[in-house]
């Protein structure tokens, strides 16, 4: 786990370079258009505090593709950029959370465009807003300072804000990245956690002023580019820690199971493949709603982790489909894919088979012998065809 979430922050890290300058310059657009823009300004220093160099330079490079976006043919290359680099971005953070929730299958193609979107625009209007709400209550604090109570009680909520808004933040990552289910209460403790975690990392690097002077030393004003990219590093590896809990709270049951996809035998692959086609197939002959992924693992009793992946090559050889049971498409249920008279063991047992990669024919039928044992399996898989999974 350490090294895959390692080998995530940096890749992250250089995605969010990349993508920086363009949220940013979302960001400073809204909120020049509320009258915020000084204030904005105000906190992005005080969030590099600790490199005062990094946010001039970001700032400038804002101000500049600001300008520059107004001018004729850039526009519509500067918004492409931006647009591209935003959705690498986003893109590369659903795989690395779908592949810590062990999600094989993204999002659709409309609910990427519609997601992403709505993350999109709902992320700078969100800051300007906490933004705005920071600065109103400071103000007001300023009248009640003098008040024995409600003066130092409205300090510790200004000072609080930080985090509560980061934890929100990262509870709402947890639950709404994965392409899955992710029980509210799963990211609730490691939000909180990441939350609280980033802020006191956040206090650490800014009260070390050692290692400013140090890379000062070595790379002279280059220095600002290494630090930047420790500061994200970290700041990913924090914020994927907490998606590693937050699975794990959601599936503890896998990790006191000592199996895995890997120690699974074919024969046992093959025996649980039948009981969820089973399963699957008595449900909907029934006419009752399909099972969910959760429901699936309550009835056979194995881990998520097996799980996925039996579900993902059932849905490669179509005898599994999916279907959205709300509107909003969080709920993915599983239901048959073609008609459940071919669905029967044996068809189910030779799609199997042909999954993956094939040698070429010619390698397998070099003597008479094995074209028997071919003939053999064939007559077997024909009777098997006899048996359909629904009346299991």
């Amino acid at each position: 786990m350490a090294k895959r979430v390692l080998a995530s922050a940096s890749r992250l890290t250089y995605s969010t370079l990349l993508a920086t300058v363009p949220i940013l310059a979302v960001v400073f657009a809204i909120a020049r258009g509320f009258g915020y823009n000084i204030y904005i300004e105000e906190w992005f220093r005080d969030l590099l505090k600790a490199q005062p160099d990094v946010s001039e330079i970001i700032i400038g490079f804002v101000n500049s593709y600001l300008i520059n976006t107004k001018k004729g043919v850039f526009l519509g290359i500067g918004l492409l950029f931006m647009l591209g680099t935003v959705l690498m971005l986003i893109s590369t953070i659903e795989e690395t959370f779908n592949d810590i929730w062990l999600v094989r299958k993204p999002r659709s193609m409309f609910r990427t465009f519609t997601d992403y979107m709505a993350l999109l625009f709902a992320l700078p209007i969100g800051i300007v807003a906490i933004s705005g709400l920071s600065i109103w209550m400071q103000a007001f604090n300023r009248h009640l300072i003098d008040i024995t109570i409600i003066g130092p009680l409205m300090k510790f909520c200004i000072e609080l804000i930080p985090y509560v808004v980061l934890s929100a933040v990262f509870v709402g990552l947890y639950v709404f990245m994965p392409n899955t289910k992710v029980r509210l209460r799963s990211a609730l403790w490691p939000g909180i956690a990441a939350g609280v975690s980033m802020q006191l990392f956040q206090l650490i690097y800014v009260n070390s002023q050692i290692w400013v002077s140090n890379y000062n030393a070595i790379y002279g004003s280059f220095a600002v580019i290494p630090l930047f990219m420790l500061w994200m590093q970290i700041s990913w590896t924090i914020i994927l820690v907490g998606a590693e809990l937050s699975y794990t709270i959601q599936n503890h049951d896998d990790f006191l199971s000592n199996n895995s996809q890997a120690d699974l035998s074919y024969k046992a692959r093959m025996v649980l493949s039948i009981k969820i086609m089973s399963i699957v197939c008595k449900r909907f002959s029934e006419g009752k709603l399909a099972y969910s992924s959760m429901q699936l693992k309550e009835q056979l009793g194995i881990s998520m982790r097996v799980l996925s992946k039996l579900l993902y090559d059932l849905q490669q050889i179509h005898f599994l489909a999916e279907i959205m049971h709300d509107d909003k498409g969080e709920e993915v249920l599983y239901q048959p894919a073609e008609a459940l008279n071919i669905l029967t063991i044996g068809e189910l047992h030779s799609r199997l088979s042909k999954l993956g990669t094939n040698v070429d024919s010619d390698i397998l039928s070099a003597s008479k012998e094995w074209e028997s044992a071919i003939l053999l399996y064939d007559e077997y898989l024909d009777k098997a065809r006899s048996i359909e999974l629904k009346k299991l």
